[in-house]
């Protein structure tokens, strides 16, 4: 059992050989140790614990290999290969119609030598000046993709963002300056560690001491019909996503690995909400538990919902309804959790980018996206890692981002604010300040009143909860609907204009 583990002395301490223990593999495990309640870095891929008492350290010298005997084989595991994250105080939960959340990464983020984490705490000044009360994070968990959408073992928090220790440093400056962190949790599918007789990727790993329920799973955790992996599980409640196995989310197992996981991010890395990747993969009632079983005070939570637009030979349709109506059947269902507003999205960047502002009012007179049905679920945003960053997937047009902006950010619903349009420049950043601030300044709210007063070919305006206008379109003449008396001009751009009333 020892062939592939070389017992190795932690410099300056006294170490006992591991004989056994009931942590199961010291493969791909974070490159920490704890000496009393100091946690540092230890070259290599080293694990040093403290086991009844005994201060014990193995280094992995092949792929494979575990480190067995003593314990139990089965159910919850101690934790002690991380520390909690302490008594940092958590800020009060933000009413969801107060938020204002900045995702702070793009595609590339994971492209930094595993720093982005310390590099986004440099940069905490500048999400709190755009009144930023959530931080969007990417993925934590060790991943097949770089980027961290194609999870392996949830609780190995060596990513290619950064590791436990900055993870949480990071979170722990967020929580200190009152913004919330907020996990991109990935579960709809796994990837899993290992083949079965027949070759199949579909058996799943967990050498990660941890608490909770174990996340060793087989094939009777990815759902049947899965057209790769030979799973044993119940069908699909979702789409099918082809690169990784879907899970089986009716599984009471596969429901209490996530709950305890998800619990384990909040009380030990500092995570307050969640944003739920590909939920078109998995039922709302499975949201529904996950959201209500770890977030139990309104805390925030997210969903991708990307649902398909409707188009007629490359011409988006005016009418999206039916796009809007797909969410709201999902949140329905899910009853925890916002949507992001891709069919705000998909509407006003054709209107900016083709002058058709006229499609910014539906015809009832609403907003024509999903913040014209229900604002306080609908978080609105401009652009974000699949969209725009180096994917450039459906794009915002560049030289129109700022109008994007004026409208997400003196509009109901809950706006997002993107990472690299943040940071793009200090003409842009100042903009988005300014918005940021008379959002907050002026009490707008995701349930704020809209009222449309012009939804023309080259000209949009709107007033919001009588206090804020603002104007899109290149027409330069807005006749009578001009702001005048009782208002000023606030900030302005390019075939933009806000207005504030005095």
């Amino acid at each position: 059992m020892q062939t592939a583990i070389e017992m190795s002395n932690a410099t300056g301490t006294r170490v006992t050989p591991v004989k056994g223990s009931s942590f199961r593999g010291a493969v791909r495990v974070p490159d920490l140790f704890r000496r009393g309640s100091v946690w540092k870095n230890y070259n290599g891929i080293v694990r040093v614990f403290n086991y009844k008492g005994h201060l014990m350290v193995a280094r992995a010298q092949e792929t494979e290999g575990a480190l067995r005997s003593g314990g139990e084989e089965s159910g919850s595991q101690e934790d002690s290969t991380y520390p909690s994250i302490g008594n940092v105080p958590r800020p009060n939960v933000i009413p969801w119609e107060d938020v204002i959340m900045v995702q702070a990464f793009g595609w590339d983020s994971c492209n930094h030598d595993g720093h982005w984490y310390s590099m986004v705490e440099k940069e905490l000044s500048i999400m709190k000046s755009v009144q930023c009360t959530h931080v969007w994070l990417p993925p934590p968990s060790a991943s097949v993709s770089k980027e961290g959408y194609l999870p392996t073992q949830y609780y190995d928090l060596s990513s290619r963002y950064g590791n436990f220790d900055s993870l949480v440093s990071l979170n722990r400056a967020l929580l200190d300056q009152g913004m919330a962190p907020i996990a991109d949790v990935v579960i709809n599918h796994r990837c899993a560690d290992a083949q079965d007789e027949n070759g199949v990727w579909n058996t799943f790993r967990d050498d990660i001491p941890h608490p909770g329920a174990r996340i060793d799973w087989g094939p009777w955790a990815i759902t049947c019909n899965d057209p790769d992996f030979n799973g044993k599980g119940s069908r699909d409640t979702g789409d099918d996503y082809g690169p990784s196995p879907d899970l089986d989310h009716s599984n009471p197992k596969v429901q209490e690995g996530i709950i305890d996981w998800l619990r384990w991010l909040r009380s030990h890395v500092g995570f307050e909400g969640w944003r739920l990747d590909f939920v078109k993969g998995y039922d709302g009632e499975s949201a529904k538990l996950y959201v209500s079983s770890t977030l139990q005070n309104g805390e925030f939570a997210v969903a991708e919902y990307w649902s398909d637009a409707a188009w007629t030979d490359g011409y988006l349709e005016y009418n999206q309804n039916a796009m809007r109506q797909r969410v709201c059947d999902w949140l329905d269902e899910a009853e925890y959790a916002a949507a992001f507003d891709f069919a705000t999205k998909a509407l006003l960047q054709e209107a900016v980018k083709n002058c058709e502002y006229d499609r910014m009012m539906d015809s009832e007179g609403k907003a024509p996206g999903l913040l014209g049905w229900w604002g306080e679920r609908a978080v609105t945003f401009v652009d974000n890692h699949d969209t725009g960053s180096s994917q450039q997937h459906w794009p915002f047009p560049s030289e129109h981002v700022m109008q994007g902006y004026a409208y997400i950010l003196t509009h109901p619903g809950i706006p997002c604010i993107f990472w690299e349009h943040l940071m793009e420049s200090s003409e842009m950043g100042k903009s988005l300040c300014r918005l940021a601030m008379l959002r907050k300044s002026s009490g707008i709210k995701a349930t704020s009143e809209l009222e449309i007063l012009a939804a023309e070919k080259d000209m949009y305006v709107a007033r919001i909860d009588g206090k804020v206008m603002v104007k899109l379109g290149p027409r330069p003449d807005m006749g009578n609907l001009l702001p005048e008396s009782g208002w000023e001009l606030y900030c302005s751009g390019q075939d933009w204009a806000v207005w504030r009333s005095i």
